[in-house]
């Protein structure tokens, strides 16, 4: 099946979920583009340049309704220019989205499982928990800026949420690492889901690849971010390391 192709979206309303983190639902008559089942998905926010490429930034379908998605956003001092337009986003507003790209979900066959991110990868990290069946056991362990930006999940009454306070995101790369270490390993095959910054993900690749062994079809692992550099060059960053680790 072909991806749609872009089209215009409304801003419906608006809300902080947390001090750091803010809310946009988007809906409108070209909702019906976006199919469903679509939640942790991806979309990309399109933000047209007089006379160049328009720039490409991309977001998790947070929540989906028959008429309307939630996109989550990261708020921080440095906003890029999604972020910047979240700010500053009002009822009835219009913006051109592409997508939906491929979901994501942690492997469930497994004995047990285990969640690792930051806020930008939350929006996704709650998506899976919300799809994990009910007996699931394991951890999430989840990265904010600060105690007040730890949201309420719905998640498996077996998964244990571990909640890590860096209030300077992408500077210590070990934060994530170091809690995961310190878990109290199960019994049985593990499966791990992994999103959070560059320098991060590589520490957390080599532990699970290297120390754990974990085996390729259940592990996922991606960054979505780079501490001091845009997505256009975190892409470029992220094909050299793929080319690398092969």
């Amino acid at each position: 099946m072909s991806r749609p192709q872009p089209r215009e979206l409304v801003v419906i309303r608006k809300q902080n979920i947390t001090p750091n983190m803010l809310r946009i639902t988007l809906g409108g008559e070209n909702i019906q583009t976006i199919p469903e089942d679509q939640e942790s998905g991806y979309v990309k926010l399109i933000f047209p340049k007089e006379g160049q490429k328009p720039l490409f930034r991309t977001y998790t379908i947070r929540h989906q309704r028959a008429d309307e998605i939630d996109i989550d956003f990261v708020l921080h001092d440095d906003a890029g220019p999604a972020s910047s337009w979240a700010k500053q986003a009002k009822a009835d507003d219009i913006i051109l989205v592409g997508g939906p790209g491929p979901k994501k979900l942690i492997e469930e066959s497994t004995d047990w499982h285990i969640l690792v991110g930051d806020m930008t990868a939350l929006p996704a990290i709650s998506v899976n928990l919300e799809k994990l069946p009910t007996h699931a056991k394991g951890y999430a362990v989840i990265e904010v800026t600060s105690k007040e930006d730890i949201q309420p999940l719905k998640h498996p009454s077996g998964i244990e949420l571990k909640w890590v306070v860096n209030p300077h995101p992408g500077e210590n790369s070990h934060a994530l690492l170091d809690e995961v270490k310190s878990l109290a390993w199960l019994p049985g095959s593990v499966s791990a889901w992994v999103a959070c910054e560059f320098s991060a993900m590589k520490t957390l690749r080599n532990f699970f690849k290297n120390d754990v062994k974990l085996e390729k079809d259940n592990f996922y692992i991606s960054s979505y971010w780079k501490l001091g550099i845009n997505e256009d060059q975190h892409k470029e960053v992220k094909r050299e390391d793929t080319e690398l680790s092969l």
